[in-house]
């Protein structure tokens, strides 16, 4: 019996919507689910568990717009053919993308390990790479 009222109380708080009801009100028929339409749009953008700055979202704001910018590139002009770059391997604008992308992350990653302060010179620094790669890559 004991263990049926761990496995119950276990799965209520694995299907408990965040931020609806105390844990302790639930019951397996309630409805987890926020009823109104304001509670679904607070539990939905309240983003405060991710520890979001500006500088975050700016950063996830470049990708989505280099997404949309290289799909309409693609869409107009068609043809990322493959280009031998110093490296050796064959890359298109989209390998090009996801490499300076993964990079530009791995330098920032360095910077902050290795200084942890002026951030701004890592993002210089990878918007150098970024131009590198799409030259010579």
């Amino acid at each position: 019996m004991n263990e049926n009222n761990l496995l119950r109380d276990y799965i209520i708080k694995v299907t408990t919507w965040p931020g609806t009801k105390e844990q302790d009100e639930q019951t397996l028929t309630t409805n987890s689910w926020p009823v109104e339409s304001e509670e679904i749009i607070n539990s939905i953008f309240n983003f405060s568990w991710m520890a979001w700055t500006w500088q975050t979202a700016l950063f996830f704001l470049f990708i989505l717009i280099s997404l949309i910018f290289m799909t309409i590139w693609e869409i107009r002009s068609p043809g990322g053919h493959p280009r031998k770059g110093i490296i050796g391997l064959n890359t298109t604008r989209g390998d090009r993308l996801f490499i300076s992308l993964l990079g530009s992350a791995f330098i920032h990653f360095f910077w902050l390990f290795f200084f942890s302060n002026f951030l701004w010179i890592a993002t210089i620094l990878s918007i150098l790479y970024f131009l590198i790669v799409f030259r010579y890559f």
